[in-house]
């Protein structure tokens, strides 16, 4: 027999010794552990919210509570200048004529 076969025999020879909770205690495990979950999560509420008020009242912060959330632009502001007909670190692509005594712009392909 190879040894993931041993494996499975011996697991479910172990799981014959296993202990199973009737499903009476496996509903009132199941409504204790809501019920100490919601009772734990009011109690830590509780005490945020009195720890956020008490240190706003004394940094007096009443009106900041919230962060300030504002939108960005449109349209977003190029922090570069592109002269037609420069030389630019890239070529500019333009249908426009380069101004007079300038080359020309190369032209997209």
């Amino acid at each position: 027999m190879s040894a993931f076969g041993k494996y499975i025999q011996d697991t479910r020879v172990e799981l014959k010794h296993v202990a199973w909770p009737t499903q009476m205690q496996t509903i009132v495990y199941t409504v204790l552990v809501i019920g100490i979950s919601i009772a734990v999560a009011l109690y830590i509420g509780f005490f945020d919210f009195f720890f956020t008020r008490g240190l706003q009242t004394f940094l007096g912060t009443e009106g900041l509570s919230a962060p300030v959330v504002t939108t960005p632009p449109a349209t977003p502001t190029p922090d570069f200048t592109v002269v037609p007909g420069a030389n630019n670190s890239m070529p500019v692509f333009t249908n426009e004529p380069a101004p007079k005594g300038t080359a020309p712009a190369p032209q997209a392909q």
